[in-house]
C-alpha cells in the first residue's frame, strides 16, 4: 500500500505491506533509529512516538494507520540548529539515562505528559510514565528530569 506520512516535518510516500508495523517504518524505510523496539507488545515503550502530537507506542500500529498523519520521533524534537528539546536537555542534566534503550521513548513519553500536565506532581510524573520501562535506573533521575523540564523545583 502506499502510504503518505509527514516524519519529524518531512514528507515520506513509500510503498509498504499492510501488516509493517510503523516502528519497522520509521526505523527500516525511513531511517529514524532513535525510536527503538523494545518488546513488541506494548509492555516497554521503547517505540513510543508522537502521532499528531499524542504519544503512542508505534509497535502497536500498523504504518498504514499513519498514512496523512503528523510522526515526530527523537530526531525531530530537537531544533533544526540542533538545539536539545528542553526535555532531552534535562535528561542529560539530571542523569537521567543510563543504557539509553529507554531513553527516546521516555524522553517523548515526558514530552507528552508536560504537554497535558504542564507542573505535575511527582506522584503525576510516576503514574503518567507507568507504561515506560526502565532496567537501569530505578526511575528517580527519570522523575528528576521530568521535574526539572516542567520548571518544578527539586
Amino acid at each position: 500500500m502506499e502510504i503518505s506520512v509527514e516524519v519529524n516535518g518531512v514528507a515520506q510516500s513509500h510503498d509498504v505491506e499492510p501488516r509493517t508495523l510503523l516502528v519497522h517504518y520509521l526505523r527500516e524505510v525511513v531511517g529514524q533509529t532513535g525510536t527503538n523496539v523494545g518488546c513488541d507488545t506494548s509492555s516497554c515503550g521503547a517505540c513510543t512516538i508522537h502521532l499528531n502530537g499524542e504519544a503512542v507506542k508505534s509497535c502497536t500500529m500498523l504504518a498504514v494507520q499513519a498514512d496523512g498523519q503528523a510522526v515526530t520521533t527523537i530526531e525531530g524534537l530537537a531544533d533544526a540548529d540542533g538545539t536539545m528539546h528542553p526535555m532531552q536537555d534535562a535528561f542529560m542534566k539530571c542523569h537521567a539515562l543510563q543504557c539509553g534503550y529507554c531513553t527516546p521513548g521516555m524522553v517523548m513519553a515526558s514530552v507528552s505528559l508536560l504537554d497535558e500536565n504542564p507542573n505535575p506532581t511527582e506522584a503525576e510524573v510516576r503514574e503518567g510514565l507507568e507504561g515506560n520501562l526502565c532496567r537501569c535506573t530505578g526511575y528517580h533521575n527519570i522523575v528528576k528530569a521530568v521535574l526539572s523540564a516542567s520548571g518544578a523545583s527539586q
